[in-house]
């Protein structure tokens, strides 16, 4: 069982410390993302995984084995780097067949796993290149086929795409999760790329300033953020959030906003009257007309994707982000009444920016 199990662990660099006590069981085959704004902590964590920063407290097992005072070689992990890491003066071969020629493997071995990983990777043409010779994607490939070739029971992925242009971000995303799903080794990613946890994890464990704030599936976390720093973290476009305080009369609910602007809620919404709270709601939540309008507003800026179209207007209370399906016609200038899907409206309390919930 290749499960990781971290406990508590806490990591300081001298007297600052800058993980604090963080503990997630990572299952057997299971594919979990890391993410997290720069200097959350995320890739300190995945290199207390592979053995590259000791752990100040706390405990880590690899398949049941505590490994803190296991050297990185010895904890059958194989991690794939950002820079991809490879011997530039190596070809593509003699890079993938390094670490298992270091063990003393059978040659006869070593050239079955390299043409296998080549094989699966699309490479066969490209083992007697050097790094200089290939794209990045070919490069991140020969630094994912090195990892294969090791048979690890974990794999490590640090920030693997972001040399990459956005065109083959896209695709070796698709090759990354597709070669998870054919090998069946458990895997760690770490990015800090919202989009690339939501379509390719099993699990997200969203980290801010050393903690983390949420674990879940990604939808479960999109759906239902625990805080409003998740809220906001996850979705592109993000989440639209405004300050107000919780006001109920004659079975009515909302939210009294900047200038008495009034945001409407459900009737079974949580919160007391006068509560201060923030209120979050989707761009892809919000529609034009209807009953019970949200509020007016002026059109700034409109972005055509051609699949959609985003709004960004003015409102007394801030300016506010509409997504809509297809090419909405609209232009910079013209007044919009948004109206929310109350469904789909998200309150945090104030003070601790936590998910308000019914009782």
């Amino acid at each position: 069982m290749a499960t990781v199990d971290i406990r508590s662990v806490r990591k300081a660099f001298d007297a600052h410390e800058v993980i604090h006590g963080v503990s997630v069981l990572i299952e057997d085959r299971e594919f979990v993302v890391l993410v997290g704004p720069s200097g959350c902590g995320k890739s300190t964590l995945l290199r207390m995984i592979a053995g590259l920063e000791d752990i100040t407290l706390g405990e880590i097992a690899i398949g049941g084995r505590v490994v803190n005072d296991v050297r990185a070689k010895e904890r059958d992990i194989a991690m794939v780097f950002q820079n991809y890491a490879l011997y530039p003066h190596m070809s593509v071969y003699k890079n993938m067949a390094f670490s298992l020629r270091l063990k003393g493997m059978d040659r006869n071995e070593i050239d079955e796993r390299v043409r296998h990983a080549a094989k699966i990777l699309n490479l066969g043409e490209l083992l007697d290149r050097q790094p200089r010779q290939l794209s990045g994607g070919q490069r991140q490939r020969v630094a994912m086929g090195r990892a294969i070739v090791r048979n690890p029971k974990v794999f490590l992925f640090d920030e693997p795409l972001s040399n990459l242009d956005a065109k083959l971000r896209v695709q070796m995303r698709t090759e990354i999760k597709d070669l998870h799903l054919r090998l069946g080794a458990t895997t760690v990613y770490v990015t800090h790329d919202q989009l690339e946890a939501m379509t390719m994890a099993d699990r997200i464990v969203v980290m801010s300033d050393g903690n983390v704030e949420q674990i879940g599936a990604p939808l479960a976390l999109y759906d239902h953020p625990d805080n409003v720093f998740v809220a906001g973290f996850l979705g592109s476009p993000a989440m639209n959030f405004f300050k107000g305080t919780l006001r109920r009369t004659g079975g009515e609910a909302w939210v009294e906003g900047a200038d008495g602007l009034r945001l409407p809620l459900a009737q079974n919404a949580p919160g007391q009257e006068g509560r201060p709270v923030v209120y979050g709601i989707r761009p892809e939540h919000l529609k034009v007309g209807g009953d019970g309008g949200f509020f007016e507003c002026r059109v700034i800026v409109v972005e055509t994707t051609g699949s959609g179209t985003q709004v960004v207007a003015e409102t007394p209370a801030g300016r506010i982000t509409a997504a809509f399906d297809g090419r909405y016609p609209v232009r910079p200038g013209e007044s919009l009444r948004l109206h929310p899907q109350l469904a789909n409206v998200h309150l945090f309390d104030a003070t601790t920016t936590l998910r308000m919930r019914s009782a």
